[in-house]
């Protein structure tokens, strides 16, 4: 977790010191663009077939600005730390990527042919929201019944038996309606005018909500202490 938020400062902060030339090349090569996958666009952009692959992940290693990085780095913190302490480094890193492709899945969908280039890693931060829901409410979990609180890793329920409780739906419709009231209506720090990629973050939620179950290991609860004598 640590090490994906340094990425993405150090990333940052290199940009900061580039022209806006360079910083133009940048998301040409590495943002997802939509007009990429448009047949009939007359738009090359550099790359070929490999940036048409990368780009459903790079895009969410850019930002637009300090401030969109820090807000997303805020809320990745909150829930990304929790997701990436379960499932380890190496199945937190596969889960951001298979996020990061769902978001920029629902863009392409939303905008087929769309010149604008889509940069942030709000799909990826929207996704591990999502998995921590499935989680946090369960017996064990940080929000769920407090009668056994000592297990590392508290099995998760199943997403139907998720969905029955009150307060994980409450959730995802307050997060439902306040991205689609930010994406059409209020401006969210740090866009600097820009679009908000509403359908993006649902994306990447809805990913992060059905597939936990393939990135999510067998629970690891701690051995009982031994018996003192």
């Amino acid at each position: 977790m640590l090490a994906l938020g340094a990425a993405l400062a150090v990333i940052e902060l290199v940009r900061s010191f580039l022209g806006d030339g360079a910083n133009l090349d940048i998301l040409a090569l590495f943002a997802f663009i939509p007009a990429r996958y448009d047949a009939a666009s007359q738009i090359v952009l550099p790359g070929g077939l490999a940036a048409d692959l990368w780009t459903f992940v790079t895009y969410a290693l850019l930002h637009g600005n300090w401030v969109h990085l820090i807000v997303n780095l805020v809320w990745l913190l909150a829930f990304g730390s929790p997701v990436a302490r379960r499932f380890g480094p190496v199945r937190f890193a596969l889960f951001c990527a298979a996020t990061a492709i769902a978001g920029a899945l629902a863009h392409l969908l939303a905008y087929p042919g769309a010149l604008v280039p889509m940069i942030g890693a709000s799909a990826v931060v929207s996704g591990a929201m999502a998995a921590a829901v499935r989680f946090a409410f369960s017996p064990g979990g940080a929000l769920g019944p407090a009668s056994d609180r000592r297990g590392r890793h508290p099995p998760a329920v199943p997403l139907l038996t998720a969905l029955r409780e009150p307060r994980v739906l409450v959730f995802i419709g307050v997060w439902v309606g306040l991205n689609i009231l930010f994406g059409v209506a209020v401006e969210v720090p740090g866009s600097s005018d820009a679009e908000i990629a509403w359908q993006a973050h649902m994306g990447g939620f809805f990913a992060g909500l059905l597939l936990f179950s393939f990135f999510d290991p067998p629970p690891r609860n701690r051995p009982h202490a031994a018996a003192e004598f």
